[in-house]
C-alpha cells in the first residue's frame, strides 16, 4: 500500500482523469493536497477520506436520506 500518491498516480489509481481531478479541487470534492517541496501529494489518509465522501455523497443511505423503514415507500 503506497504512503502518499502523486496526482497522476492518484487520478491512474481512482479512475479519475486528471481534468476532472482539477475540477473537483475546484469545486472543493477534492481529496486533500499536501506540498513537499514543489511537489503536491495525497496521503494515503486522505484518499481514502476522499473515497468515503465520495461514497456517503452518492449513497441512497447517506446523511439527509429517509433512513426511517416506517417512512420508506417501496
Amino acid at each position: 500500500m503506497k504512503s502518499t500518491y502523486t496526482v497522476p498516480q492518484f487520478c491512474d489509481g481512482h479512475n479519475v482523469s486528471r481534468t476532472h481531478f482539477y475540477a473537483l479541487l475546484k469545486d472543493g470534492k477534492g481529496p486533500r493536497l499536501m506540498k513537499v517541496g514543489r511537489r503536491t501529494l495525497i496521503s494515503a489518509e486522505a484518499a481514502a477520506d476522499w473515497r468515503k465522501r465520495m461514497e456517503d455523497e452518492t449513497s441512497p443511505w447517506s446523511a439527509g436520506a429517509c433512513t426511517d423503514p416506517a417512512k420508506v415507500v417501496n
